[in-house]
């Protein structure tokens, strides 16, 4: 499965969960916009930080959506290598599997 397919995937999934707790959906969704609409750094640089922590929480989900917003804050190869080097790190071995998960996923969908 192409890593667009998993995002497409986990957006059904998590529009299904929505319509299941609505209440909890909204609260999460403004806390989200909250917190990367507010305070000094920039939209990537947060997602940078979020990409970091999904490889280091080995959640493939978070990984593939941080990508995808990654891609569309204009993120460069080298600097999302740069995060997964820190990531890996900071987590072992096993975020050393999940950085190479991360690191095909950007790859995919930054060639379009």
């Amino acid at each position: 499965m192409s890593w667009t397919d998993k995002i497409s995937e986990t957006r059904t999934q998590l529009r299904g969960l929505n319509k299941a707790i609505p209440d909890t959906a909204r609260a999460f969704g403004g806390l989200s916009k909250s917190v990367k609409e507010g305070g000094v750094l920039d939209v990537k640089t947060k997602e940078f930080v979020a990409l970091g922590m999904a490889v280091v929480s080995r959640c493939e989900p978070c990984i593939s959506l941080h990508c995808d917003a990654l891609v569309r804050a204009g993120a460069t190869k080298e600097e999302v290598a740069d995060v997964l080097a820190m990531a890996i790190q900071m987590g072992g071995g096993p975020a050393m599997m999940y950085a190479a998960k991360a690191q095909e996923c950007f790859e995919e969908l930054s060639a379009g």
